[in-house]
């Protein structure tokens, strides 16, 4: 019989990669909300570990590492892996969810453009999972997160790059769940809707005339909620995932989207500027 101890993440330590500020962020406040014992997160250069951890102390949040690791350097990964072990503990939970989005029409994407967010969305979450899985196999237990998308399931304009990385991070995940369910490790990922973060705000700015933006009125108009989500409302799907009560869950995307995938949407002139 399911309680709400099988929901708390007590004892465990979390890995959040890239959870400076934004989804990550919020993810890991709420692991911490959950009971977590340790959060552990990286980034790329120093500056923003230090940023983060500024933030997470704000916070009230005190049981927090932060590392630099590039999520594309296979090495680094594989170094970084064996120091928080040395220098914290076992990862329990992996959340993969450093990543970067190009809005660039395909016919003028340069091939290293390209190549860079396949790197980082697609292959990252590949090197980290694969540096810690081995532990989790000799343990038998262990719970990765991936951050898909919308564009795991939808195409769009200007994303081709996004939505390759994306649509393949979600058969990684059914894979990783294939290759290593046997081991009791649950695979799934989570894919936000249009979330009101820094990499969304272009998105939502005034125009010059002081109108909303298009793409602003598009979204309000596609989404049951009527709205952009909140980074926050990310956070108990996560703690689901990464806690007991999912552990008969594998191989699953879940949508957190406000029903967009259910929705057909309306004419965005209904939307109020």
């Amino acid at each position: 019989m399911t309680s709400l101890k099988d929901f708390s993440l007590e004892g465990k330590n979390a890995w959040v990669t890239g959870a400076t500020y934004g989804i990550g962020f919020n993810i890991a406040k709420a692991f911490h909300a959950a009971g977590i014992k340790n959060i552990i997160f990286n980034d790329i250069d120093q500056e923003h570990v230090d940023r983060g951890l500024a933030s997470y102390k704000e916070a009230g949040i005190e049981n927090v590492h932060g590392y630099v690791c590039n999520v594309t350097d296979e090495n680094a990964v594989e170094a970084l892996v064996k120091q928080i072990h040395e220098e914290v503990g076992q990862i329990d939970i992996l959340v993969n969810n450093a990543g970067i989005i190009k809005r660039i029409p395909m016919v003028e994407m340069s091939r290293k453009d390209f190549q860079q967010v396949i790197d980082i969305d697609l292959v990252g979450p590949f090197i980290v999972a694969k540096a810690v899985l081995p532990e989790m196999i000799e343990r038998k237990e262990g719970k990765i997160i991936n951050m898909c998308s919308m564009m795991s399931e939808l195409g769009r304009e200007t994303v081709s790059a996004y939505a390759a990385a994306k649509g393949g991070l979600k058969m990684l995940t059914r894979n990783i769940c294939s290759e290593y369910g046997a081991y009791n490790i649950q695979c799934n990922a989570i894919g936000p809707g249009y979330i009101a973060t820094p990499q969304t705000a272009p998105l939502r700015e005034r125009q010059a005339d002081g109108s909303r933006h298009p793409f602003d009125k598009f979204i309000c108009a596609k989404t049951p909620a009527g709205r952009w989500l909140d980074p926050s409302e990310l956070g108990g799907p996560a703690v689901f995932l990464a806690s007991h009560a999912s552990d008969a869950v594998n191989g699953h995307v879940l949508y957190v989207d406000g029903g967009i995938l259910a929705y057909i949407g309306k004419d965005p002139s209904q939307v109020n500027d």
